[in-house]
């Protein structure tokens, strides 16, 4: 009978080896714990009702969808009417109270959105686009209500050429980023995951 001596590796490659297999494996737990996060961020952004757990079933949540569609829908379609209401009921000018403190807050709304979304978008926090979305639908209101309330004159052209050349293109960019950061939501849910893949791949190939 023959035996076979095997030769033991050095105690440099044992220990060589068990740091591969021990930072491989710190490395998947990390990526696990990643998914996780990202997944539980996932579903608390998914919805008007918040927090999507796993015993809310499917048919639930597309109930819940289709009344506040049809909800919606059914909110614009009653304005239609009211319009007409209001234009036939409504003159053309009138008096009203608290005229300056109507304008000083919708202004201080405008500054809370816009510093809301400048500070979020410095943090890199995807939820700038919700303060940008809000921003711009203040300042597109801003616009109309200052257009349309200037007297004929030298005080309408001042409104226009303010709402021309500052409201509204400052509306433009808070639209557009809001809808970047919409768009970009999925890819920063998928990116880092598939980055942390590819990594811990990459390091069980070279061990």
């Amino acid at each position: 009978m023959v035996t076979t001596a095997v030769r033991p590796r050095p105690p440099s490659v044992r220990r060589r080896a068990a740091r591969t297999a021990g930072a491989s494996s710190e490395a998947f737990v990390a990526v696990l714990s990643r998914e996780k996060d990202i997944a539980r961020r996932y579903l608390e952004c998914r919805g008007p009702f918040g927090p999507r757990g796993s015993l809310v079933s499917a048919a639930r949540r597309a109930t819940e969808r289709r009344w506040v569609g049809w909800g919606l829908v059914a909110g614009a379609a009653a304005l239609v009417p009211w319009m007409w209401v209001l234009t036939a009921t409504m003159p053309s000018t009138t008096t009203v109270s608290n005229w300056s403190a109507a304008w000083v807050g919708l202004d201080a709304m405008e500054a809370a959105a816009l510093l809301g979304t400048g500070a979020l978008l410095l943090r890199r926090d995807p939820r700038y686009g919700l303060c940008a979305a809000v921003a711009g639908t203040l300042l597109a209101v801003d616009a109309w209500f200052d257009v349309m309330t200037a007297t004929p004159g030298p005080a309408r052209t001042s409104a226009i050429m303010v709402a021309a050349g500052l409201e509204l293109p400052l509306a433009a960019l808070c639209a557009a980023l809001a809808a970047r950061s919409f768009t970009q939501r999925g890819a920063m849910i998928d990116v880092p995951v598939n980055g942390d893949r590819q990594s811990v791949e990459g390091s069980a190939a070279d061990g």
